[in-house]
């Protein structure tokens, strides 16, 4: 027998396992806040739409084989990483992709439709997630960025270097591991470069040449809403010194507090990008300047959390339950 929420449910989309999602779902109970966790990977084969609109805004039912949701009663949508909709493999194609396709527009176009508050819109996290943006946006609410490089020339690369006078990184302009035939998967870190070794593969993709910056130590900051959690990340090792996510077995943690003129240009950016969530990523400069880097607006949290005590779930569950603790 299905079992309907009410009361102004949560949305929750999101893989199987997410430990932060986890997390947010445990707020949303301690509130009453009834929430309707799924993943869109599991529409139209065990999730079911029918919604319809008349002269009001759309209305209808959200439902799997154990719990079904009026969309109209929505107060919020908590969105992390998903799976995309698939239709069943009996489809062939075209009639599969296209198929697919309409899975997907029917369920977040439906979603999109409501009157609820995000975190995040996912099309506004992708417009929000491209660090080419990311660096003006920021520089000009006041905050410090890296002189930075996109370039296919690899005589391009050279004379940034020069130029740059010191050193040199080279970065991924997003995120997203390498994937080996054998189902291995790894991260592409952020490494020093020695000019002489540009050579013409540089010609092969996009790549990020930014100045390297001088830390004592680097910050994850992370935003929900208008509060602002931030926490000092110190490597202890060469590898997590030029990258912290290269060695996390090396790291240790501090709260810390955020100078005022960070805290404004922050708040500025999201507001600028109508983010509800962002995590950044700045260094702190041994004469205590913060250089931003850039965001990541459907950033992990839940290990920082862990790690410092820092109350991020619970702000990310005020926000969605729209009521206090």
């Amino acid at each position: 027998m299905t079992q309907r929420l009410s009361g102004g449910p949560v949305l929750v989309v999101t893989k199987e396992l997410d430990p932060a999602a986890d997390l947010v779902v445990d707020e949303l109970a301690l509130r009453r806040v009834p929430v309707m966790r799924f993943d869109m990977g599991d529409f139209p084969s065990s999730l079911g739409l029918s919604v319809e609109h008349a002269a009001a805004p759309w209305a209808g039912v959200l439902a799997d084989a154990h719990r079904s949701v009026r969309l109209e009663e929505v107060r919020a949508v908590y969105y992390r990483r998903p799976r995309l909709p698939t239709v069943s493999a009996e489809l062939r194609e075209p009639h599969r992709t296209w198929a697919n396709e309409q899975a997907l527009a029917g369920l977040l176009g439906t979603l999109y439709a409501l009157p609820a508050t995000w975190v995040n819109r996912p099309d506004v996290d992708g417009i929000a997630s491209h660090k080419q943006g990311q660096l003006p946006v920021a520089a000009s609410h006041g905050l410090r960025t890296p002189r930075s490089l996109v370039t296919t020339d690899p005589e391009a690369g050279r004379r940034f270097c020069r130029e740059v006078g010191g050193q040199v990184i080279c970065k991924p302009l997003m995120g997203g591991p390498l994937a080996y035939p054998d189902g291995r998967r790894a991260g592409v870190p952020t490494h020093l470069i020695d000019p002489d070794d540009i050579d013409d593969t540089v010609s092969l993709t996009a790549h990020l040449f930014q100045e390297w910056v001088p830390k004592a130590h680097e910050v994850r900051l992370t935003v929900v809403g208008e509060e602002v959690f931030a926490a000092e990340i110190h490597a202890g090792s060469d590898a997590a010194r030029v990258d912290w996510r290269s060695d996390y077995d090396s790291l240790s943690y501090d709260v810390c507090t955020v100078p005022d003129d960070v805290r404004a240009g922050v708040l500025g950016w999201m507001k600028h990008f109508r983010l509800n969530f962002g995590a950044f990523d700045f260094a702190v400069t041994p004469a205590g300047a913060w250089v931003m880097f850039e965001c990541n607006p459907s950033g992990e949290w839940s290990w920082i959390q862990n790690r410092t005590g820092l109350p991020i779930a619970a702000h990310i569950a005020d926000l969605l339950s729209g009521e206090g603790p």
